[in-house]
């Protein structure tokens, strides 16, 4: 995605802008999800992830401490998943430039926990109720773990902030950053469509809605 800022003179791709160094405390949140995602790969520390990441036993066995913790582990998706730093780089920065330090962690905690109670409420909900199987939910919250909940709330805040941005699609299909949250859902729906993550689309779209209120 590439985006070209209503703002005279200033050309970015996404948040990624030409001049100004880069915020810290988004380097700091690149680096812990990085860490976090290599160790997935190894058998003595993939533990940490595994307990930190968002799963059904916030409600089974009160592990809520996933609520706050689980856009913090990165997601393993291979090669992709520093496609996806990138991204959060690209668009973070303006995120973090138009709400420096206290407003850009809330922004995160915000829009992450209200997402994650949505997405727990439903899956206990779906779970109880004996609905699991015929909805075909095999791993809730696949698809808003990680880091593409960071890219979620993002570009969810650029699209917000920078209404009448241009933001170039897959590098080509030109759209106002206005209606990337509305494209933000519909990836969503798609991701739902092949992983059956009721909860995690929900949740997604809870993302989405925090993000622009906030």
């Amino acid at each position: 995605m590439v985006t070209r800022n209503p703002l005279p003179g200033r050309f970015g791709m996404g948040g990624f802008g030409l001049g100004g160094p880069a915020p810290r405390d988004l380097l700091i949140l690149l680096g812990i999800l990085f860490v976090t995602f290599s160790l997935h790969f190894f058998a003595t520390t993939r533990i940490i992830p595994e307990l930190l990441q968002l799963t059904p036993l916030v409600w089974q066995r009160g592990w809520i401490w996933q609520l706050a913790t689980y856009p913090f582990i990165g997601t393993r998706s291979g090669f992709w998943f520093l496609l996806d730093l990138l991204f959060i780089y690209m668009f973070g920065r303006d995120v973090y430039y138009g709400l420096y330090r206290r407003h850009f962690w809330r922004l995160i905690l915000f829009s992450s926990i209200g997402a994650a109670i949505v997405a727990v409420a439903v899956h206990a909900l779906v779970a109880l109720t004996g609905a699991t199987e015929i909805l075909g939910i095999r791993a809730p919250f696949a698809i808003m773990q990680g880091q593409w909940m960071m890219l979620v709330i993002f570009i969810a805040a650029f699209g917000t902030a920078h209404r009448d941005a241009t933001v170039y699609l897959f590098f080509v299909l030109p759209v106002q950053a206005r209606w990337m949250l509305w494209i933000e859902i519909l990836f969503a729906f798609m991701a739902f469509l092949f992983s059956r993550d009721l909860p995690g689309f929900l949740g997604l779209c809870t993302a989405v809605g925090l993000t622009y209120l906030y």
